[in-house]
């Protein structure tokens, strides 16, 4: 049993006792969250339902375990012959969930 989740912007796979990270989501550590964006809900007979685009009356309820930063990325842009160069470092904020539940 699965469903198809969107957060942040971006779809996910969610398994229950599954651990996924998502963009940053307000909530403290140990905190549970509801999420409501469920876009498809597959069981373990095959049974698929499709939302258009989201499916009513489903939920996937999660429990927060981390708040933290990603690894840092660094941005380098030059321009050819013009000695014009940029060096930028990014840290992304993420939320690590763990699956508790899916509520269809």
């Amino acid at each position: 049993m699965y469903a198809i989740i969107a957060t942040g912007g971006k779809q996910y796979r969610a398994a229950v006792g599954n651990l996924i990270d998502v963009e940053k989501l307000d909530g403290e550590v140990g905190d549970e969250v509801t999420l409501e964006d469920v876009r498809l809900y597959a069981d373990d007979d095959g049974n698929v339902k499709v939302g258009s685009p989201t499916l009513e009356n489903a939920s996937v309820k999660c429990k927060i375990l981390r708040q933290e930063k990603n690894k840092k990325i660094i941005v380098f842009k030059s321009k050819k012959r013009k000695h014009s160069k940029t060096k930028n470092g990014h840290r992304q904020f993420y939320t690590r969930l763990q699956i508790e539940a899916i509520n269809v």
